[in-house]
């Protein structure tokens, strides 16, 4: 029953005419973690066993310190990761759903008719890019590099002109 359900859930669904999904950037796959943490394991245990060896055996804890704290901070950033925010925008709405490390979602809906994109000057560092209508102003991609940026709020503007050339706007949407 379920199944019948979806089916016709997507059936009237509007058509897709524009999806990003948004994920920050990492450059360590997993398995590079563990050989990374390999390496750094093998090196403090020998550094700390010439140490031992010298007699200076409190240095030798300082080293395994050393790997547990690389390793909860990997892991830390690792679970940074799982946020990400997905933009759809149908002939209806543009909807950003953005999910945080901890999996809460938010959702922020705009009428795409009058949705405006903005970014901060380029060449600034850490600039923001916003979409905004009707008084509401919601930041997208803070953790992507400045060209995605750019390239993003481009893309996001390429598609709205495509929509708007399609569809009048809604009369009774605030």
């Amino acid at each position: 029953m379920e199944e019948t359900q979806v089916a016709r859930d997507e059936a009237t669904a509007p058509p897709v005419l524009f999806y990003a999904e948004m994920r920050p950037h990492r450059s360590l796959s997993p398995m590079g973690f563990w050989i990374l943490m390999a390496a750094i394991g093998g090196i403090s245990f020998v550094t700390g066993m010439i140490f031992l060896m010298a007699g200076a055996w409190p240095v030798f804890g300082f080293f395994g310190l050393d790997v547990l704290l690389i390793y909860v901070f990997f892991r830390l950033n690792y679970r940074e990761a799982r946020a990400f925010e997905a933009l759809t925008l149908t002939e209806r709405e543009l909807l950003l759903r953005k999910v945080s490390p901890r999996g809460k979602v938010s959702s922020h809906r705009f009428e795409p008719y009058w949705i405006r994109v903005k970014i901060d000057a380029p060449t600034q560092t850490r600039s923001r890019l916003t979409l905004s209508s009707h008084g509401k102003t919601v930041e997208i991609g803070a953790f992507l590099t400045e060209d995605e940026k750019i390239g993003l709020a481009q893309e996001i503007r390429n598609a709205l002109r495509r929509q708007r050339e399609h569809v009048e706007p809604a009369e009774n949407l605030i």
